[in-house]
């Protein structure tokens, strides 16, 4: 089991061995000491999420009160996490991860409590995440999947979204005056 860190302040990349033989196979998905070691501090993951989506779906950016532990089950998905933080060295950058079925890996990503994360479907996908504190439906929040601050190249320029999904805000509604957005939207 090894845990990276990733260009992202706390955004961990947790790959597993796959043992395979005849009978199918066996993954470690994660190990609490791994994570702990990685973060300085032991993680709690109170709250164990399971949702299944259609191929062409796009879920996201969701920016949560907790930290999350993802994991695609089964399917392929593009896995994109951006950072939000407006006080954050990284604000406004975002990393891409092919995740489950081939060709797709079977990592897990930590995603650290003020991070936003999306996922588009290729195929039917089961995505798991184990998160931090228990769902508060008032405390919730997140950028449009289509930030152009963001700039993610996704794959379909029309998925399927919640309606929740296509109200959320640009980064450039949220924080006008934020260098990074001043820099990239207006030209600063």
């Amino acid at each position: 089991m090894t845990v990276e860190k990733s260009t992202i302040a706390g955004l961990l990349v947790v790959r597993g061995e796959t043992i395979r033989d005849e009978r199918g196979f066996f993954r470690q998905s994660y190990q609490a000491g791994e994570l702990a070691d990685a973060l300085g501090h032991e993680p709690v993951l109170r709250q164990g999420n399971h949702s299944r989506s259609t191929a062409g779906v796009l879920r996201g950016f969701h920016r949560e009160p907790w930290s999350k532990l993802v994991y695609i089950v089964r399917g392929t998905a593009l896995c994109v996490v951006a950072d939000v933080r407006p006080q954050s060295p990284t604000f406004g950058r975002s990393e891409s991860f092919l995740l489950g079925d081939p060709p797709g890996d079977h990592m897990r990503l930590f995603v650290s409590e003020g991070l936003a994360n999306a996922f588009y479907c290729y195929t039917e996908t089961d995505y798991i995440n184990d998160v931090s504190k228990e769902f508060d439906p008032h405390d919730r929040g997140g950028v449009i999947w289509n930030d152009p601050i963001l700039a993610v190249d996704w794959p379909d320029p029309s998925p399927l979204l919640s309606q929740t999904d296509v109200g959320l805000p640009r980064l450039e509604d949220l924080y006008p005056d934020h260098p990074v957005v001043r820099a990239r939207v207006r030209g600063a």
